[in-house]
C-alpha cells in the first residue's frame, strides 16, 4: 500500500504517545513517532511509525508499519546509515573554541558554507569555500553568526528579539529564578550569558536543547546538549546527557529552575507536550518532598490557535496575552495592530498575577481576572472574563452567548457566529463527533472507538485475526460525519 495515495475516507492523523512498552524503531532524529490514520466512522485503521521531526518525507524518508516485520539485514543497514547520518560536531568541538578564541583578531574566520569555526590550520581546504571576519560579538551572539535554518517542515528557526528576550529573562529574574533551561530558545542562552559578563544583573546559569548541533562549537557540555524536543531524544548519548539535564535540574543553595520553550510552530503538540512533561517529571525527582506533586515553572511560546490542544495536554498553563515577536520572522512582529500583530503567546504554569507585562507597551491589569491583559481585551460581565485571543477587542453574542471576534456576525440559519461571507450549513470543525454523528462528544471520546480500540488489543494479544460483522454483511453506503448530525438535528426537531 502507498502511504501517499489519496484516502477520501482519512480525515487526519493522531500521534499514539507512550502506549505499551514497545520500542519504537530509530531515524537518524532518534526515536520515531506511532501515528494512527483517523478515518470517517469507527473503522479499521493502520498505524505506523515515521520522523518525530520532519513532516515532509524529502527531509526524512522513514516509514514503517507498526505490524511489519523487519529482517536483522534491514535493521543493520538502517542502523549504519542513522549512525552516517549522525552530526559532524560534538560537544569535544567546544576545545576548537577556545583554541579560535586564542586566535588573533584579524586571523579568525568562518566558513558560511560548512557553518564551523576555522582554525589557522584549516583555512587551506576551505579555501574555496565563501569564508568571512569574525567579530567579539558574533562569537558570544552565535545566533547572529549562523544560518536561521528555514525548512518550515522540519526545524524552522525563528529567533527571539531582543525585547522579547530580555521581557522573558526579566520576568523569571523577578521571580527568583536563578537556573534558565533553555529549550530551543539560543537567544536567551546568549543574552543569559552577556548579563552575567556585564555583571550589574544576579547571575544565572542557563543550559540549552537544542536541535542545531551547530551551537555545539560554541558552548560546552554543560551548556549545550543536542536534543530533539519531539521525542526527548539526546544525540550525545542518552547517559552523558541526561547526567547534565540532572545535574542541572537540581536545586541548590536556592537557586530555583525553570524551563523556556520555543519550538518549532509546524511541530505536534502532543509530542512536544510529552517531552516537556518528561523533563518536569526528571525535575520533581530531583526536589524535596514539598515538590512531589508539581511540575517546573515553564514557558512554552506557541501561537494562540494552538491554546485549545495545549490545555487539553497541560491543563496547569495558562496563556498570556504578551505578545512574543521574532527578528527574522517576516509577520510576527511588535508595534502592528489589527489581524497583523504577532499571534505568538506565552504559555505557562506560573499565576498569571506575578507576571507583569509592560505597561508601556499598552498592558493594564485586569483585577478581575488578575492577570495583565493588553488595553483592548475588555473584561466581560457576561462571560466574567478578557476574552480576547488576537490583541482586539472582542464582542459578546447574546445568542452564542459567549465573545467573539469583531469581524463575526451571528448567521441565523448556521445558529453561530461566523465571518460574514462563510458558507452557510458548514459548521466548525471542531464541533460533534464523526465517529458516530453526536453532537454531545468528540472523536476521542467516542465510545465506539474506545471499543474498537479494545477489541483490537484483545486481538493481538490472543494472536488471532479479526474479523468483523461488518466485513461479513453487504457494506452499506458510507456517510460523513455532518451527514450524521444534520440527521440527528433533523430527528431532534420533529
Amino acid at each position: 500500500m502507498d502511504v501517499n495515495q489519496a484516502d477520501n475516507e482519512i480525515c487526519g492523523l493522531e500521534v499514539i504517545v507512550a502506549e505499551g512498552g514497545r520500542a519504537a524503531p530509530c531515524c537518524p532524529h532518534g526515536p520515531t513517532l506511532l501515528f494512527e490514520k483517523v478515518r470517517k466512522g469507527a473503522e479499521k485503521s493502520r498505524r505506523f511509525y515515521a520522523c518525530s521531526a520532519c513532516r515532509d518525507r524529502k527531509d526524512c524518508n522513514f516509514f514503517q508499519w507498526e505490524d511489519d516485520k523487519v529482517s536483522e539485514t534491514r535493521r543493520l543497514a538502517r542502523e549504519a546509515e542513522n549512525q552516517s547520518k549522525r552530526a559532524i560536531f560534538t560537544t569535544q568541538n567546544y576545545s576548537r573554541f577556545r583554541k579560535f578564541a586564542a586566535v588573533p583578531p584579524d586571523e579568525k574566520k568562518f566558513c558560511q558554507d560548512c557553518q564551523m569555526l576555522l582554525l589557522p590550520g584549516e583555512r587551506e581546504v576551505h579555501s574555496s569555500h565563501r569564508t568571512e571576519a569574525v567579530s567579539a560579538l558574533q562569537l558570544s551572539r552565535p545566533s547572529i553568526l549562523l544560518r536561521p535554518l528555514d525548512n518550515k517542515k522540519s526545524n524552522a528557526q525563528y529567533l527571539f528579539t531582543d525585547r522579547s528576550s530580555n521581557f522573558l529573562l526579566d520576568t523569571l529574574a523577578g521571580l527568583g529564578i536563578r537556573k534558565v533551561l533553555c529549550v530551543g530558545t539560543p537567544r536567551l542562552q546568549e543574552l543569559i550569558k552577556l548579563r552575567n559578563l556585564e555583571q550589574k544583573h544576579e547571575q544565572m546559569k542557563s543550559l540549552l536543547l537544542d536541535m542545531d548541533y551547530r551551537y555545539s562549537q560554541f558552548y560546552s557540555k554543560n551548556e549545550f546538549c543536542h536534543y530533539n524536543m519531539f521525542n526527548h531524544h539526546f544525540f550525545d548519548g542518552k547517559q552523558v546527557s541526561v547526567a547534565v539535564l540532572q545535574a542541572f535540574l537540581t536545586e541548590s543553595e536556592g537557586h530555583k529552575v525553570a524551563m523556556v520553550a520555543d519550538p518549532p510552530f509546524g511541530g505536534l503538540v502532543t509530542p512536544l507536550a510529552n517531552s516537556f512533561s518528561l523533563i518536569s517529571q526528571t525535575w520533581r525527582k530531583l526536589q524535596s518532598s514539598d515538590s512531589s506533586n508539581t511540575d517546573i515553572p515553564m514557558m512554552w511560546i506557541f501561537p494562540y490557535f494552538f491554546e485549545l490542544r495545549i490545555l487539553q495536554c497541560l491543563p496547569s498553563c495558562i496563556m498570556l496575552d504578551y505578545q512574543v515577536d521574532y527578528d527574522n520572522h517576516p509577520l510576527y512582529k511588535h508595534g502592528k495592530t489589527g489581524r497583523k500583530q504577532s499571534p505568538v503567546r506565552v504559555f505557562t504554569n506560573i499565576s498569571p498575577r506575578d507576571i507583569v507585562l509592560p505597561k508601556d507597551e499598552g498592558y493594564r491589569f485586569c483585577s478581575v481576572c488578575q492577570r495583565f491583559v493588553i488595553s483592548l481585551n475588555k473584561h466581560c460581565p457576561k462571560c466574567n472574563i478578557c476574552p480576547s485571543k488576537d490583541g482586539r477587542e472582542w464582542k459578546h453574542c447574546f445568542m452564542c452567548q459567549k465573545c467573539v471576534k469583531p469581524s463575526w456576525r451571528h448567521c441565523q440559519h448556521c445558529g453561530r457566529c461566523a465571518l460574514p461571507d462563510h458558507l452557510c450549513g458548514d459548521g466548525p470543525g471542531d464541533k460533534g463527533c464523526f465517529n458516530c454523528g453526536s453532537l454531545e462528544h468528540k472523536r476521542k471520546a467516542c465510545l465506539l472507538k474506545v471499543t474498537y480500540r479494545i477489541n483490537r488489543q484483545s486481538n493481538a494479544k490472543s494472536g488471532g485475526k479479526h474479523v468483523s460483522q461488518r466485513a461479513l454483511s453487504k457494506p452499506k453506503a458510507k456517510r460523513s460525519g455532518a451527514a450524521r448530525r444534520h440527521k440527528k438535528l433533523v430527528a431532534l426537531s420533529k
